[in-house]
């Protein structure tokens, strides 16, 4: 006979479950934070290369299965932004960041009215495949998702293979140096300017894999960018700008207090009963008596504000560049 336990089994299931959408974060975020770090561009437009991962997802699946949408989502997406790079960025890099931010700031809603134009203004049908239907395994009553732990296990390849690009690759060795000598990196025979080129196509190719996964476990619709764009700056400024590990730390913090807060019934005037023993005579209609699943989407940039106050440069801001990563 199995014996129930409300808490635990809370506790538990929301761990896992914000764990999930954590790894999802990180897939998002590791671009930005990749091309931000190597080639300085802090690209707005870089949440619109998820939404448009997802519509290709979606598009392809339709055609030749899941499989085929993974595959070809992070791909377009990777050398439409290896294109976006070479035409249009470097040219801007010698005029400044302020030219840049602008550039991606016009080309995402530029990329908005593109997906609206070719699949419409309502949200798509976008359906979890088949194979990764059903629950992995139970938590007392309460089921993960098998398509959850699949996200869990992608990120986590990911996060491997960006380690050991970085880390014990020549190639990795020639990216880092290229941004921290690019004259002699030139010197010894490498194209700097490809190797920026690849890079801020490999970062916006991890935007659109994030989409093609996260589309049908979220939605699918024109205003997903909007929605996780701020999101993603939360994250990069509350890991650290530039860092792959404080894109990884930051993901998960967000993700896991957000999952709670959201299946939270509890609501402050409960909190500091829980905790302080305080007991507040709350009317319904003050902000004491609202409940936290309410507050759950300001509390991302709740933390982001404390953070800044604590500690500006974010939890792994000590230093810039790719040496600062895990």
């Amino acid at each position: 006979m199995q014996i129930e336990d409300p808490v635990l089994e809370f506790f538990l299931i929301n761990l896992l479950n914000g764990l999930s959408y954590g790894f999802l974060l990180f897939m998002l975020t590791a671009g930005l934070s990749l091309i931000f770090s190597l080639l300085g561009v802090l690209n707005f437009a870089h949440a619109s290369f998820y939404m448009l991962g997802a519509y290709l997802g979606y598009t392809f699946t339709g055609l030749w299965g899941f499989w085929w949408g993974l595959f070809f989502a992070p791909l377009i997406t990777g050398l439409l932004g290896a294109l976006l790079e070479r035409f249009a960025l470097r040219r801007l890099h010698a005029r400044g960041q302020l030219a840049e931010l602008l550039f991606t700031f016009g080309l995402a809603y530029m990329m908005l009215e593109m997906v609206q134009l070719i699949w419409g203004k309502l949200a798509l049908p976008y359906q979890i495949p088949q194979a990764l239907q059903g629950s992995l395994f139970l938590i007392y009553s309460s089921p993960f998702s098998n398509y959850r732990g699949f996200i869990a296990l992608l990120a986590l390849l990911v996060l491997g293979l960006l380690y050991l690009l970085i880390r014990r690759t020549n190639i990795g060795l020639v990216i880092q140096a290229a941004w921290t000598a690019p004259t002699m990196v030139e010197a010894l025979g490498h194209n700097v300017p490809r190797i920026f080129m690849w890079v801020f196509g490999f970062g916006c190719g991890l935007a659109g894999l994030a989409g093609a996964v996260g589309g049908n476990l979220l939605v699918t619709e024109p205003s997903m960018a909007a929605h996780v764009g701020s999101i993603i700056f939360v994250v990069i400024v509350l890991g650290g700008i530039g860092s792959l590990q404080g894109a990884f730390w930051a993901s998960m913090l967000i993700a896991i207090s957000q999952t709670f807060a959201v299946t939270s019934e509890l609501s402050l005037q409960d909190l500091l009963a829980l905790f302080m023993s305080i007991q507040y005579e709350a009317s319904n209609q003050s902000v004491l008596s609202i409940p936290i699943s309410h507050m759950a989407p300001m509390l991302p940039f709740v933390i982001l504000l404390l953070m800044l106050v604590v500690r500006p440069r974010g939890l792994f801001g000590q230093q810039s560049g790719l040496n600062s990563h895990a």
